[in-house]
């Protein structure tokens, strides 16, 4: 099935419906449909087709879903491309990724004039600009594409490249089938009733952007865009959108709990708050579920790009901590998990020698799904034996089902021979009321191969210092994982999906 479905079948459904929202812009799903048609036909009288490569370097907006849809209905490849690149790595993606076409917002020409794999055909999002075609005027102009380029399940729908904490960006090649799989498996088709509406604020160019704005027209939800996202300002459009769906990055969520009057804004119509991308910060967490409103249901998805998204749910009924004693205690427990797998994923953890290992033991977390991405681009997929994915990720599963992660594999420290998961230190130190955020790595040692240092983030007006902190995790860690430098800094360096980048703190340490 082609990906371009997943708009142009709930339009013919419910064509009066909202489907887009985007700074002062309301689209139906038939309007948005009609102007995906037209922006098709200007693509394909400027050579796009089926394998073609289309580009989008911008922040989120009505057009940049066009596009996206545009170019699927051609049977074209689709590039979101990270606005936030440094010029090494957009001329990484630009000359792997090879688009014939890439539209771009006019914050981000100099940026795109700046390296070396320039496109044939450059179209500015916003309006024409140094001689460029401006979108809406190519739009005005453009006949209607009506046909559905033919496409094989295993032809490439989007080339993603990851979020590259460690090194250049990989280019993960996600087919027709692989979104197919996973919209149709987890929502239902529109049937013309109101479903609500979805805030997204997650650029489009990360897997959860991606299949939210998937899911949501599929399901026959009004998308409601921004730019970026700002808490205030997200604050706001739920209130004024009455926004049921949403998802945000734990940088996220911890900036809106540092709003002053979150308390004070009308999130009544909030049902699903989604959280990923990064692993959630106990402590933040826990303040969520007890400042958002009784009926935001929380939800922790975790997954992977080489995945098409989500894998495993950790569900609302898991952030209730109500019940017994007993029950909250198990519950509360349970929010430093990523859940259960979802249906048509299967888990396993693995040793280092290749054997399934038992509950409670940490090994390497392996899944196979039937949408695991095709490769990568440039290079062989990493799939092992019948299908399984080795996702680098470390974890462990409880007797439960539920699933904990331990750390990424290349972060595991060894001290002495004994292997240390960083997110096992990490939780103990937010633990502590006064620590707002934690991140461990390994330093190299003479004596000892490696020693635990931790980089800890104070919460506003609190005060703390190593010794009381050493003391703390003395208390609570084995000997040998208790960190044995400690240094408090103002933030940690993260990526902007929130994950921590270890490689800038080991910077900070010489170590790097």
């Amino acid at each position: 099935m082609n990906a371009v479905s997943f708009l142009s079948i709930p339009a013919g459904i419910a064509p009066d419906q909202e489907a887009l929202v985007s700074e002062g812009v309301r689209l139906t799903y038939a309007e948005t449909w009609a102007r995906v048609r037209r922006l098709a036909g200007e693509l394909a009288r400027l050579g796009v087709g089926r394998g073609t490569r289309v580009a989008a370097l911008n922040v989120n907006s009505h057009r940049y879903v066009e596009a996206y849809y545009a170019t699927a209905l051609l049977g074209g490849v689709f590039i979101p491309l990270n606005y936030r690149a440094k010029p090494p790595e957009l001329e990484h993606m630009l000359a792997t990724g090879r688009p014939r076409v890439v539209f771009v917002g006019e914050r981000y020409l100099d940026l795109v004039e700046s390296v070396r794999s320039k496109p044939p055909v450059l179209i500015a999002f916003d309006r024409p600009a140094r001689g460029y075609p401006g979108y809406e005027e190519l739009l005005a102009g453009a006949a209607e594409h009506d046909e559905e380029a033919e496409v094989e399940d295993d032809d490439v729908a989007i080339l993603m490249y990851t979020s590259g904490t460690t090194a250049l960006p990989k280019g993960v090649m996600l087919t027709h089938q692989d979104f197919t799989a996973y919209v149709t498996a987890n929502v239902e088709l529109a049937d013309g009733t109101p479903r609500g509406a979805a805030l997204l604020c997650v650029p489009l160019y990360h897997i959860a952007g991606a299949t939210n704005m998937m899911t949501t027209l599929w399901t026959g939800r009004r998308l409601v865009l921004v730019p970026q996202f700002d808490p205030r300002g997200w604050l706001e459009v739920v209130e004024r959108e009455r926004i049921t769906h949403a998802f945000l990055v734990p940088t996220m969520l911890k900036r809106l709990l540092d709003e002053p009057d979150l308390e004070r804004r009308d999130l009544s119509s909030l049902e699903i708050l989604s959280y990923g991308g990064a692993a959630m910060p106990f402590p933040v967490i826990r303040r969520a579920i007890e400042r958002f409103p009784k009926n935001v249901g929380f939800v922790n998805a975790f997954g992977q790009t080489e995945t098409t998204s989500t894998l495993t749910i950790l569900g609302p009924d898991d952030h209730r901590l109500e019940g017994t004693p007993g029950e909250v205690e198990k519950r509360t427990k349970r929010l430093t998990s990523i859940g259960r797998p979802l249906p048509d994923v299967e888990v396993q953890i693995v040793g280092d020698d290749g054997t399934v290992l038992p509950a409670g033991e940490v090994g390497e977390l392996c899944v196979r799904t039937p949408r695991v991405m095709k490769g990568y681009a440039g290079g062989e997929s990493p799939l092992v034996r019948d299908g399984w994915l080795p996702t680098r990720d470390m974890g462990w599963v409880d007797e439960d089902g539920y699933l904990y992660i331990a750390g990424r594999k290349d972060d595991m420290i060894i001290r002495g021979g004994e292997n240390i998961a960083p997110a096992e230190v990490e939780a103990t130190l937010q633990s502590h009321p006064a620590v707002e955020e934690a991140a461990v790595i390994g330093v190299p040692d003479l004596e000892w191969g490696q020693r635990v240092a931790a980089f800890v983030v104070v919460r506003p007006g609190a005060s703390l210092t190593g010794e009381a902190l050493g003391d703390f995790c003395r208390q609570r860690l084995a000997s040998f994982k208790k960190p044995e430098v400690i240094r408090f800094v103002a933030e940690l360096p993260k990526n902007p999906m929130g994950k921590i980048l270890r490689r800038d703190l080991r910077a900070q340490l010489g170590t790097a």
